[in-house]
């Protein structure tokens, strides 16, 4: 229980990767916040933490909209006075080659994966500054280190958020909080088309990225992880 007393907010909380690193941020006694656009998702998250003596809030919020992302940190105010870790999973992938790219669909996945998740970290880092720690992880991809086909739109959003908290990594580190990067390949979620009992232990699960964002969050205080790569061990 080394987060035991910590708020953590998880964006994207309702299916995948969010909803893995939300069990375990529970199970090492942190206080969770779901946050997510599906109300009936995030009630589902909850009753599976409370079911194992955990204790989660939810917010049904679409964190594009600024109203509704200020509102979403004003509730955990509200409620708990303080916000120890955030989590900024949510993000939005869609795949074509550039010529058929719609403008709207790039315009879609740069304010999720970006522009939103640079709202939620202002907020965020208020208060943990005048906290004086925390933590801020970003959940990127390693399309934002690698080039593809069918990639151009949703791999700039992930280079631009590496870029992103590899700077606010040093503007920070001093005020004790820490900023890490995951990157994770193909993960067997809904997020791709699905999960897909063929490529089960091929591929990547949603728990092995909450493994390592544990890992990273409980390092001693005097250690930083500030980026992690991770891919399936063989996936042929």
């Amino acid at each position: 229980m080394k987060l035991r007393g910590s708020v953590a907010l998880v964006t994207g909380a309702g299916k995948g990767i969010g909803r893995a690193i939300a069990h375990r941020l529970s199970s090492e006694g942190a206080i969770v916040v779901l946050n997510a656009r599906t109300q009936s998702d995030l009630e589902a998250v909850r009753a599976e933490i409370q079911a194992t003596g955990g204790t989660a809030s939810i917010s049904a919020a679409d964190i594009t909209d600024d109203v509704k992302g200020e509102k979403l940190f004003e509730q955990i105010d509200r409620e708990f006075g303080k916000l120890d870790i955030l989590i900024n999973n949510a993000g939005k992938g869609t795949f074509a080659p550039v010529r058929d790219l719609k403008v709207d669909d790039l315009d879609a996945m740069w304010n999720l994966n970006m522009r939103a998740l640079f709202q939620c970290t202002k907020h965020a880092l208020t208060r943990m500054e005048k906290q004086g720690k925390g933590a801020i992880v970003n959940v990127a991809s390693l399309a934002g280190r690698n080039a593809f086909i069918g990639g151009a739109g949703y791999a700039a959003t992930k280079w631009a958020l590496i870029g992103f908290s590899r700077c606010l990594m040093l503007e920070v580190r001093e005020k004790n909080i820490r900023v890490v990067t995951i990157c994770p390949g193909s993960v067997n979620t809904g997020f791709s088309g699905g999960h897909d009992p063929v490529q089960a232990g091929k591929i990547l699960a949603p728990e092995d990225v909450a493994e390592a964002t544990i890992v990273a969050l409980t390092l001693h205080p005097r250690a930083l992880m500030s980026e992690i790569d991770i891919r399936p061990t063989n996936p042929r």
